[in-house]
């Protein structure tokens, strides 16, 4: 039961009312709503805090010029059938307006804003081991305490600034895109310039592209980006990818990605080249993460096989490239990093508008940023790139920051930042010893990256709550990971990134795009089938791995 009274005397940081619930959720991405409405159904009082104005988590604050899912639209929703049997986006790969029109269904279909507490931000947290509840704290002084707290921040909760000296003194429009003015900002015909190449960059610079006057993009290292092919989908479509989804969605928990595809095999070495290529071929004309995560695992292990798909996929893109300068900056002849170990954009027309008399493009390797001026973007050749917006798609602190920016204070009084100072350990990558009652989804040594945001919220969404109803059935009020089960899940999750060529490559997938982050795989990347079967196995011994008094 729910239950708002005033603060208590005495507890810090408490100024306004509080919340009494079993549990707290934080974030009301597609996590935190799982969360929510599962719970509910259990009958637990739950309410989720949230830090936006409105539903989607990364949905609600990614609203830039072509910000848009890179996932079958069919498959980015939740597999419940009262869902999906009721809704269809417009597009194959939805934009952002459309999810948030996802999210409003979801909301209209199971009520859940009634137990959402919006433009409420969580800042931090206390475990009172007396009576073995968090006290969580906001920004606007609301307080709650509840036996349980289940953080949904999401892997991209924390945008990273760049450390580019001058940027405070640009007179013109300036934001990062994760910041985006919600009610839009205007940029047809002006002189624009994007730092940045990965997928927000991407969709950026697409949509720049048409309206700007002058495009700069500022690029470090080349994205190897995959064709979306994208398109709108009239009545009849919509019917036809209908058709089956009630198996679709029962199997795609059982694929690597939780999509409605999987790896064709573990290895292609034996397939003869011509036959090879035609599997290359047919993949790349459907387009979307096949020809990444729907071709053969050994393009992660084997770096002949690695290199053979780049080639194939270099030629492909450079076919699109007028100025033979240019494809060798966007498509080298030697690849940057072994091929599919960063997380690939979709791409619409993104290497064609680079042929646009329009748009220019700065390789900072060559020529790197100086400082930003009143005008714009000074570079080391002495030139100055006069601008009117500058648009910052740095990206994020991934993975981690959404959890390590709170000051969420374990049994020993530390924060989680403290706690993982040298690296991440968290046993399925869901709880960390030291924090007890504390869960988290979608967060470090989780299938994150590597999953559908849907699939995983509903795969380890389902595992915390089935967690949290086997302690309520049996009368238990505690429950901490063990530190060696933390550890050995880390040790399980490098042991398989050691044998791939995911290290070779400076990506957010190891940490490496934020000054002083331990050198890591920060996604689980044994697949989802895995990552069920050891929750399986640990809930059949009695939740091992866990602690529960």
């Amino acid at each position: 039961m729910t239950s708002t009274r005033p603060a208590p005397d005495g507890v810090i940081g408490v100024t306004g009312e509080v919340d009494e619930l079993d549990v707290l959720v934080v974030g009301a991405g597609f996590a935190g709503l799982y969360q929510l409405h599962r719970l509910r159904e259990l009958g637990l009082s739950a309410k989720v805090y949230e830090a936006g104005s409105g539903l989607g988590g990364i949905w609600y604050w990614n609203c830039y010029p072509g910000a848009r899912v890179d996932t079958h639209g069919p498959h980015y929703q939740f597999g419940h059938p009262d869902l999906w049997r009721g809704f269809d986006y417009d597009e194959l790969y939805p934009g952002y307006d459309q999810v948030r029109a996802y999210f409003d269904h979801v909301d209209a279909t199971f009520g859940l804003s009634r137990d959402i507490r919006y433009d409420t931000r969580v800042v931090g947290a206390t475990f009172d081991e007396s009576d073995r509840t968090w006290t969580v704290r906001t920004d606007t002084g609301r307080t709650a305490r509840a036996r349980f707290v289940v953080l949904c921040t999401g892997i991209g909760a924390k945008p990273v600034m760049p450390d580019i000296p001058g940027l405070g003194d640009f007179r013109g429009i300036c934001h990062h895109s994760a910041l985006w003015p919600q009610d839009g900002e205007s940029i047809d015909g002006k002189r624009i310039g994007v730092i940045g190449t990965g997928a927000t960059g991407v969709q950026l610079v697409q949509e720049c592209a048409a309206v700007a006057s002058r495009l700069t993009v500022f690029q470090r290292t080349p994205n190897l980006a995959l064709p979306m092919r994208q398109r709108k989908l009239d009545d009849a479509a919509k019917a036809e990818l209908r058709v089956g989804m009630d198996a679709q969605y029962a199997e795609r928990v059982d694929t690597f990605g939780g999509v409605e595809f999987d790896f064709l095999g573990e290895t292609s070495a034996e397939i003869p080249a011509a036959e090879l290529r035609e599997i290359y071929e047919g993949l790349w004309a459907r387009g979307g993460f096949r020809f990444w995560l729907g071709s053969f695992f050994d393009v992660f292990t084997d770096e002949a096989i690695n290199t053979r798909v780049y080639e194939f996929w270099r030629d492909k893109v450079r076919e699109r490239i007028h100025d033979p300068v240019v494809a060798e900056k966007l498509a080298p002849t030697v690849p940057p990093h072994p091929f599919g170990v960063k997380r690939p954009s979709l791409e619409q027309n993104y290497y064609d508008v680079f042929n646009q008399d329009n748009v220019r493009l700065v390789d900072v390797n060559d020529t790197p940023i100086q400082r930003i001026t009143e005008n714009g973007v000074l570079t080391a050749d002495g030139v100055e790139h006069e601008l009117d917006v500058l648009i910052l798609a740095t990206g994020f602190d991934m993975v981690t920051g959404g959890l390590t920016q709170l000051d969420i204070r374990g049994t020993e009084g530390q924060t989680m930042a403290e706690q993982w100072a040298d690296g991440v350990a968290a046993h399925f990558g869901t709880a960390v010893h030291g924090f007890p009652n504390l869960l988290f989804l979608y967060g470090p040594l989780s299938p994150a990256g590597f999953a559908n945001g849907p699939t995983n919220a509903e795969v380890q969404g389902e595992e915390v709550v089935m967690l949290i109803d086997h302690m309520n059935r049996r009368g238990l009020t505690r429950v901490e990971s063990t530190a060696e089960a933390d550890a050995e899940w880390r040790d399980h999750t490098a042991e398989i990134t050691d044998g791939t060529l995911f290290p070779r490559a400076r990506s957010w997938y190891m940490g490496a795009n934020i000054a002083g982050k331990a050198p890591q795989m920060l996604n689980y990347p044994g697949g989802l089938p895995q990552y069920r079967q050891k929750w399986a196995e640990s809930r059949a011994a009695g939740y091992a791995g866990f602690e529960l008094a």
